[in-house]
């Protein structure tokens, strides 16, 4: 008890610690709120280590400008905006964690533009008069997808809630068993529906579902017929599912309209950059499907967004239902997604422009060989400080989509006898800017397809911070 008493009254006064020319250095830079805030914190953790761990406290530095220090450094933390960029050397495309798509350009360049004074989101410069900021972007989606009539929402969960409500609330909504999915963050479709007011009417059996199995469950209470494309897992083995076109079929036999969520919606037939065949959101708009919904932070490679598309009567009973205000997207988002669609008018463009599909297209062996640059700038840097070897590694799509499709490539496998793969892999996440790698058997995975041209001199910097010179 005494030693506590004595620990504690050590502990230097606010007033004293602020006096520190540490802390008046850093209050220069720093809004003073937060540096008072990180000397009060700085305090209060020293005296719950010292109340807690009283044995522990003898390497304690309680002198001014010891606790000046910390809480100095403290204040830098608290300062620092907590979203920030990161380097992503995972390998993974649309690293959800990481912000899925990168942006282009052209998108960048059109938030900035639009964003720096005042623009025509909801007026019409002709009439003079009040316009709706759709208009903006569904003659763009109509050509693109071939639909009558489209709309956008601030993401593709919530394009489903939107048009489940709009289309069948109080009613029942006919899904197959095996397209029950669950995107990230454990939302589930039955949830979206429950929210919706839509009653979920589950058909057929986890692997196989049949037309007659949606035949067979209509009655009055019917609101829709339900399709959820599968893009993250796949049933693969003894498995059957119903195709849009005869659901379509279903449905005008019923009078009931089809909606289909596309997940990661894909306009271009990417087969030739070794993705398996996937349907385009146009060929799935060609087979009658009423609306389709699709995002566009995934392979669109834009902005999060939920993009719906179909018929107009369908389309504008959604767009006057009240939630249709408060899944509204801003006009950054609009100015990037219009960006972004803009490229897929010309599909090379697109193929050219677009980050993620940049990084679909890029061959092993163009991977294999900036593995070897990277390895070679680093063991320049550290000398024999580091173990490195370029190793055979697949990426993933990730993001949901495309879960079995893998990307052949190369990685730089990296360890060092200085710290653990894990203690490795924390310290460059401590780096500025932070960078982000994957451990397996025991080393730092460092995968070319995501990184950019100017992170090579980043991740050697950071490593050099970490390991030292040689």
């Amino acid at each position: 008890m005494n030693n506590k008493q004595t620990l504690l009254r050590k502990l230097p006064a606010i007033d004293k610690l602020l006096s520190d020319p540490q802390l008046r250095d850093a209050g220069e830079d720093i809004p003073q709120s937060l540096v008072l805030e990180a000397a009060q914190k700085t305090i209060d953790a020293l005296r719950q280590s010292i109340l807690q761990h009283p044995d522990q406290t003898g390497t304690l530095d309680l002198s001014i400008p010891g606790v000046a220090a910390e809480a100095a450094a403290t204040a830098r933390r608290l300062s620092e905006p907590s979203l920030q960029p990161v380097i992503n050397a995972t390998g993974t495309l649309l690293h959800t964690n990481l912000g899925r798509a990168p942006l282009s350009d052209a998108a960048l360049d059109a938030v900035i533009e639009v964003s720096r004074g005042y623009s025509n989101l909801e007026f019409d410069l002709e009439q003079g008069e009040r316009g709706h900021r759709y208009q903006h972007l569904e003659d763009l989606l109509c050509r693109l997808t071939g639909a009558e009539a489209a709309t956008v929402v601030n993401n593709n969960a919530g394009a489903v809630l939107l048009a489940l409500s709009a289309m069948a609330s109080g009613k029942e909504a006919i899904v197959s068993r095996g397209e029950l999915v669950e995107i990230g963050g454990a939302f589930r479709i039955p949830d979206v529906m429950a929210a919706g007011g839509v009653t979920l009417r589950e058909v057929g059996t986890t692997n196989k579902t049949h037309l007659r199995d949606y035949r067979n469950a209509i009655g009055d209470e019917t609101g829709l017929l339900l399709k959820v494309h599968t893009s993250n897992y796949r049933i693969v083995g003894f498995s059957s599912s119903v195709p849009a076109s005869d659901l379509v079929g279903l449905g005008e036999e019923f009078g009931l309209p089809v909606l289909e969520d596309l997940g990661s919606g894909m306009l271009l037939d990417l087969t030739d950059a070794g993705l398996p065949r996937e349907p385009t959101v146009r060929e799935t708009v060609a087979a009658g499907i009423d609306v389709v919904t699709f995002s566009g932070d995934k392979l669109l490679g834009g902005p999060q967004a939920g993009l719906i598309v179909g018929k107009r009567a369908a389309i504008e009973t959604i767009r006057r239902h009240p939630l249709a205000r408060a899944l509204r997207i801003d006009k950054m988002t609009l100015a990037a997604l219009d960006a972004t669609l803009r490229c897929y008018l010309d599909p090379e463009l697109a193929l050219q422009q677009l980050p993620v599909l940049q990084m679909l297209q890029l061959p092993a062996q163009t991977l294999r060989r900036r593995c070897q640059s990277l390895a070679t700038r680093i063991r320049g840097a550290l000398g024999d400080r580091a173990d490195l070897t370029v190793i055979p590694e697949t990426s993933r799509i990730g993001g949901g989509a495309l879960p079995l499709t893998e990307l052949p490539g190369y990685a730089v496998a990296l360890s060092t006898t200085q710290m653990t793969a894990d203690q490795l892999a924390a310290g460059l996440r401590r780096q500025q800017p932070p960078i982000v790698g994957r451990i397996q058997d025991d080393r730092l995975l460092l995968n070319p397809r995501t990184l950019q041209a100017k992170d090579t001199g980043k991740i050697v910097t950071a490593l050099s911070n970490l390991l030292g010179q040689p």
